[in-house]
C-alpha cells in the first residue's frame, strides 16, 4: 500500500513541469489523474473476483507490473493519449495492490474492521510522505520524466516482491462477527449480484462519491491551487521547520491523510460506523469551506489542508468496514470493491472543477460545492443510512 501510493498522491507535483514543457492546458492534463482513479477503482470489483476465487497473490504481482509499467510509459510520453494510457495501466496495478489488501484486512479482522481497514488503507493515505521532498527535488535535479521511470519501476518491484507474502484468512482462522449497541454486522453473507440490487448500497455509493470529490479535487489540485493563489514557493515555518508552503502542505497531509484511516477506524469501532461518519464528513466540510476563506495566507493553508485531508481519508476506512458488515465478509473484497468504485465516479469531477475554476478564474465555486456535499453526506449518515442499515440487517437475521 506504501509502495503504490505515489502513483495517485505524486500526481499534483508533475503537473506543472508537463504543462511547462508540452503547453497542454491543465483540465487536459488532469484527465490523465482521472483516468487513472476510474481505473484504479471500476475494475476493483473484477480483481477482488479473481482474489475470492484464487488468492491475493496473483493479483497483486500482476498489480506491481502494471504498476511499474505505468510510471514507465509516462517517463517517455510525448502525447496526452501517451500519459492517459501511462495513468490507465498505473490505475489498473494500484487498484488491484489496494482492492486485495484492504480485502483482506476486512477478512482476517471482522472483530476490529474498522481499524484494521483502516491501517491498511493508511499506508496508501500516508505512504507517500517520504518521498514528497525527494519527488520534488528529482523532478528538479533530474527533471520529471527521470522521476517519473526511476520511482515507477523501484515502487512496481517492490510490490511484486511483497505479493508472494499476502495470505487469506482459511476457515476457522478468523474471529466470529460481532454484535453490540454501536456495532451491527450481518451474519448473512450476500453476493456480488444482491449487494447491487439493494437500495441500501446506492445511498452509501452516492454519500462516498459527495465526500470523495471534495478530497479528490484538493489532492489533483494542491499545487496549482497554491500556484494560483501565489503562495506556492513562499517559506512556511511550523514548529521550528522550514519548508515552501506546498511542500510543507504536502508532507503534513499525507501524514494526517494516512492516520485518519486508523484513528477514524477505530473510534468507528466504539462509537459506530454512522456516528463517525457524522462527525467526520461535517469536520470536512467546514475544513473546505475554512480553506476557501484563509487558504489564501501560507500558514493557514498548510493547516487548513491538512485538516481537509485528516477529515477526508477515513472514508477508505469507514465504507469498507461498513460494507462489509452490512453485507457479510465471504465477498468482502468484491462488494467492498463494486463501492469502492464510487471513487473512480467522484473523481469525474475533478476535471469538471478544473473547468469551472477556468471559466470563472476563481476557485470559490468548486470550494463551496465540495463544502456543502460534506455537509449533506453528514447528515445522511446519521439520519437515513444508520436506521435503514440497522433495519436492513434485522430483517436478515429473522430470515
Amino acid at each position: 500500500m506504501v509502495m503504490i501510493a505515489n502513483y495517485q498522491y505524486g500526481w499534483t507535483f508533475f503537473v506543472p513541469d508537463i504543462q511547462k514543457k508540452f503547453g497542454w492546458d491543465r483540465a487536459s492534463i488532469q484527465w490523465a489523474f482521472t483516468l487513472f482513479v476510474l481505473f484504479e477503482t471500476w475494475l476493483v470489483p473484477i480483481e477482488g473476483w479473481f482474489v475470492d476465487k484464487y488468492g491475493p497473490r496473483l493479483v497483486v504481482l500482476a498489480g506491481g507490473i502494471l504498476c511499474g509499467a505505468g510510471w514507465a510509459i509516462n517517463s517517455h510520453a510525448t502525447s496526452l493519449s501517451g500519459y492517459y494510457f501511462g495513468m490507465i495501466m498505473a490505475g489498473i496495478g494500484a487498484g488491484a495492490v489496494y482492492g486485495t489488501c484492504v480485502g483482506n484486512a476486512l477478512k482476517w479482522f471482522p472483530d476490529k474492521r474498522g481499524l484494521a481497514a483502516g491501517i491498511t488503507a493508511a499506508g496508501f493515505g500516508a505512504g507517500s510522505a517520504l518521498t514528497v521532498a525527494p519527488i520534488q527535488a528529482m523532478i528538479k535535479d533530474s527533471g520529471f520524466q527521470n522521476t517519473f521511470l526511476y520511482f515507477g519501476l523501484g515502487q512496481g518491484i517492490i510490490v511484486v516482491i511483497l505479493a508472494f507474502f499476502l495470505v487469506a484468512p482459511k476457515a476457522g482462522q478468523a474471529p466470529p462477527v460481532i454484535q453490540n449497541a454501536s456495532i451491527f454486522q450481518s451474519r448473512r453473507n450476500y453476493g456480488p449480484e444482491e449487494v447491487i440490487r439493494e437500495p441500501l448500497f446506492w445511498l452509501m455509493y452516492l454519500m462516498f462519491v459527495l465526500v470523495g470529490a471534495g478530497g479528490l479535487m484538493v489532492t489533483a489540485n494542491l499545487k496549482p491551487i497554491a500556484a494560483d493563489w501565489k503562495i506556492d514557493s513562499v517559506p512556511v515555518t511550523l514548529m521550528a521547520v522550514t519548508m515552501t508552503t506546498v511542500t510543507f502542505a504536502a508532507t503534513i497531509d499525507r501524514v494526517l491523510n494516512g492516520l485518519t484511516r486508523p484513528f477514524f477506524g477505530w473510534v468507528s469501532d466504539m462509537i459506530g460506523r454512522e456516528n463517525t461518519m457524522f462527525i467526520a464528513f461535517g469536520l470536512e466540510g467546514i475544513g473546505i469551506w475554512a480553506l476557501y476563506m484563509l487558504g489564501h495566507d501560507p500558514i493557514w493553508f498548510v493547516v487548513l489542508s491538512g485538516i481537509v485531508f485528516f477529515a477526508w481519508g477515513e472514508i477508505y476506512s469507514l465504507f469498507p468496514s461498513t460494507c462489509t458488515d452490512t453485507f457479510g465478509a465471504k465477498f468482502a473484497t468484491t462488494n467492498a470493491g463494486l463501492l469502492y468504485t464510487a471513487k473512480g465516479t467522484a473523481s469525474l469531477l475533478v476535471p469538471l472543477g478544473n473547468y469551472m475554476q477556468q471559466s470563472s478564474g476563481s476557485w470559490d465555486r468548486v470550494f463551496l460545492i465540495a463544502a456543502g456535499a460534506n455537509i449533506v453526506a453528514s447528515l445522511l449518515a446519521i439520519v437515513v443510512l444508520k436506521p435503514w442499515r440497522k433495519s436492513v440487517i434485522a430483517k436478515a437475521q429473522a430470515n
